[in-house]
């Protein structure tokens, strides 16, 4: 793991630092992801797909991790993650995900 001194710094619109303290960080694969919304909050569920066979009637998805940001922060992330799929699609090609759906519908 990097030193306190490797951590990335970038600027801000406000134009202060930021550095990135990963010291804490842990890193968890997801496959299943689902969001859920009030006026205060929207809640990112993120867990992976237990099911070893997709012709069963019910599909087993071990949630992991719970994310809760104010709309402001889910719309920079929306603006984040649409900026990183385009330059992914522009250098792999266009992702079909109509043909790769995984578990459609909300995970309870």
């Amino acid at each position: 793991m990097a030193n306190k001194e490797d951590k990335k710094v970038g600027p801000t619109s406000g134009g202060a630092k930021v550095r990135w303290d990963d010291s804490k960080m842990k890193s968890t694969y997801a496959n299943v992801c689902n969001v859920a919304s009030t006026r205060e909050e929207v809640t990112l569920l993120f867990g992976t797909n237990q099911t070893w066979h997709s012709g069963g009637k019910e599909v087993t998805v071990e949630l992991s991790d719970r994310i809760i940001l104010n709309p402001y922060a889910a719309k920079r992330l929306t603006a984040l993650l649409n900026a990183v799929v385009k330059q992914y699609e522009e250098h792999f090609g266009a992702i079909d995900i109509e043909t790769h759906r995984g578990i459609q519908g909300p995970v309870k």
